[in-house]
């Protein structure tokens, strides 16, 4: 408007000029706006996207300079100038509406990579999850086998003590089903629910197996995964009890460390008859990956020989 004004044309003329040619750009930017919000071209299709670009530039500078003569015709000096301002229109309407149409296509991209992104998150928590439930579910039919073997045994000479494991046994389970690997329980929680567990293996191992539980108040509240202490503690009975006659007593301990929760598990074995190293077997592997999938990392599990005692350390990272 200003640029027709300084040409010596009057400010209604310069208006109606401006208004017409805004008019029309807006509303093919529009359109540009709004077939892309739909479609996104590809590479085949960029080409005749940018012709179309183009086409449109040339339909709205020519039905502005059509829309305009048919107004301003008399205006003498105006139709002197209307012939040589068509390419001025045609490279401002080309520029604009490529303009609008590469904006619109930046916005659908970053708008499908964020959707591809959230995809990809989905899929790998619904991957993650799969495979926390798979390691806690590989867990449960060997201790279950045992169980069942300890009441088939119980339950001809010791009914009473079949019916009591049975009971445990009962209650454990239902606890198990209720735990979500995603939702983190106080190591007080935790270590009711292992209660259960020891309990059934006191059953089966009668006086020969006892624990001794040193806990410090404050770490009771701290934050661990569900069920990660059950598979260490039966690699420790394992060990413990399996290759020896003897009593044997099962320490745990915890503590805090640097926001770090600490629980550590310790069970005597006899060097010439047990392996701990090189038989940890599945229940340490399934703690290492546990926690690796929910923390990433693979530092959170250390084992640990000094003479005649083998240790498991446990690294619970706590959110600040």
């Amino acid at each position: 408007m200003l640029v027709f004004h300084q040409l010596g044309f009057d400010w209604q003329v310069a208006f109606a000029d401006s208004l017409v040619n805004n008019a029309l750009l807006a509303a093919a930017c529009y359109g540009v706006g709004a077939m892309l919000r739909w479609y996104t071209p590809d590479r085949k299709t960029g080409y005749k996207v940018m012709g179309s670009l183009l086409g449109l530039a040339f339909i709205c500078a020519k039905l502005t300079n059509i829309i305009l003569f048919s107004f301003l015709n008399k205006e003498v000096n105006y139709v002197s100038v209307f012939d040589k301002s068509f390419l001025i229109r045609f490279g401002i309407a080309l520029l604009v509406i490529t303009w609008t149409a590469a904006v619109r296509w930046i916005f659908n991209a970053a708008n499908q990579q964020k959707e591809n992104e959230a995809r990809k998150a989905d899929a790998e928590n619904l991957v993650r999850e799969a495979e926390l439930t798979g390691l806690r579910q590989q867990l449960q039919p060997h201790f279950l086998f045992n169980s069942l073997n300890s009441i088939s045994a119980l339950a001809g000479s010791k009914p009473e003590e079949a019916r009591k494991m049975i009971q445990q046994l009962s209650d454990f389970l239902r606890g198990t089903l209720k735990k979500d690997d995603n939702q983190m329980l106080t190591l007080e929680e935790e270590l009711n629910h292992l209660q259960l567990y020891l309990d059934i293996e006191k059953v089966r191992f009668g006086h020969r197996l006892s624990t001794d539980i040193d806990t410090s108040e404050e770490s009771l509240h701290m934050l661990i995964p569900p069920l990660l202490l059950q598979p260490i503690v039966e690699n420790a009975i394992k060990f413990g009890l399996y290759d020896t006659i003897g009593n044997v007593t099962i320490q745990i301990t915890s503590k805090i460390e640097n926001n770090h929760l600490l629980v550590t598990i310790s069970n005597p074995f006899d060097a010439e008859t047990s392996q701990p190293v090189q038989g940890t077997g599945f229940g340490l592997k399934s703690v290492q990956r546990r926690l690796y999938l929910l923390f990433f990392r693979n530092d959170l599990v250390k084992t640990e020989i000094h003479q005649n005692l083998y240790t498991t350390t446990v690294i619970i990272p706590q959110k600040i």
